[in-house]
């Protein structure tokens, strides 16, 4: 496979769905060997739209995909959280590797069934967290030493999109996953105040986490806010590092040392800025998901991290109920997830 192009679908038309087929159709004018194949949903002509754009060919659902274009080798998963499982299990079983949109699944039993199809099946299944690939994000790894303290906020404008989820799920899920991936401990407790505000579900939170290495972390979600900010601040032993994953930008302030190794009485502040190549984070997510595909090694970001992301969530979710109980808050219990049928899909 390493010499083939990769014919690639996208199951799903919504916004996700077409920033997937723009990437892909981007890559192959880039020389990258891949093609998008198939673009699939049960609204027809909102796939037949995206399909005519880049030249790919629409589908109403996935078994007629599976059945006609039997050679579709990768898929990007991008429909509704409650429609994942049911339909990554029929693009794995019909031997097409998987990237998976955040979160991984609706329940844990659902992303464990997902992970043990993709080892039955020998598929390559990728959790789709954006921020992973966020070029500041790539390069703050190599300043990683032991982080102590996190303050994390992730505000946004109201749109009508993603509110099957809460705001945990839809926007707080991504800097769960960064935080656990820097941190490498286990949660030990979870403090968590959330309110529906614009939709019936919760759309701004605010949790406490704290893990067994001692780390805490301080998370503030909102989708109904005035302004736009992602950034990630934490601090390590002499040294605080702030990352604008917007603006791409990473910046660290070091304390010094005297001669001896141990920190001055007049510490002298280094700043530094790691050098940082700008690029869509999206782009670098399926480029990572495409080499995985070729080369039959596990992904970058694998669906046991979508799990620990998904879990944490779960976790803050239900910490939001336990405190709105308590203070008598008006939190509506979460909607029934919809029965989908794969042959809508």
């Amino acid at each position: 496979m390493n010499s083939e192009t990769i014919q690639v679908a996208v199951v799903g038309a919504g916004a996700f769905g077409k920033n997937h087929a723009r990437v892909y159709h981007q890559l192959a004018g880039k020389g990258d060997r891949v093609k998008l194949a198939a673009i699939v949903d049960s609204d027809v002509a909102k796939a037949d739209a995206i399909a005519r754009e880049y030249g790919a060919r629409a589908f109403g659902s996935l078994e007629q995909m599976i059945q006609t274009r039997g050679e579709i080798q990768a898929a990007s998963v991008a429909v509704p959280t409650a429609a994942h499982l049911q339909v990554a299990r029929t693009l794995i079983q019909a031997g097409i590797d998987v990237l998976i949109e955040k979160p991984l699944a609706a329940s844990l039993a659902e992303a464990d069934e997902l992970i043990n199809l993709a080892r039955q099946y020998g598929r390559i299944a990728q959790a789709g967290h954006l921020e992973r690939f966020n070029p500041a994000v790539r390069a703050t790894l190599p300043l990683v030493t032991q982080p102590m303290f996190f303050e994390v906020h992730r505000l946004s404008v109201f749109t009508p999109r993603s509110l099957d989820v809460d705001v945990v799920l839809d926007l707080m899920i991504h800097d769960l996953d960064i935080v656990l991936s820097f941190v490498n401990s286990q949660v030990k407790e979870i403090r968590a105040v959330g309110l529906p505000i614009l939709s019936r579900k919760v759309d701004i939170a605010n949790v406490r986490m704290e893990f067994e290495n001692g780390c805490v972390a301080n998370f503030t979600a909102s989708r109904v806010s005035t302004e736009r900010v992602r950034k990630l601040r934490f601090f390590q032993p002499q040294q605080y590092i702030s990352i604008d994953y917007g603006r791409q930008d990473v910046i660290a302030f070091t304390v010094g040392e005297d001669e001896a190794g141990t920190p001055s009485v007049n510490p002298q502040i280094k700043m530094i800025k790691p050098p940082v190549t700008s690029q869509e984070p999206l782009e670098a997510e399926l480029k990572s998901f495409l080499s995985a595909v070729r080369s039959r090694n596990n992904p970058e970001v694998t669906l046991e991290a979508g799990r620990n992301a998904l879990k944490a969530a779960l976790q803050i979710a239900a910490a939001i109920r336990e405190h709105a109980d308590k203070a008598n808050l008006p939190i509506r219990p979460p909607m029934s997830a919809p029965k989908v049928n794969c042959k809508d899909l």
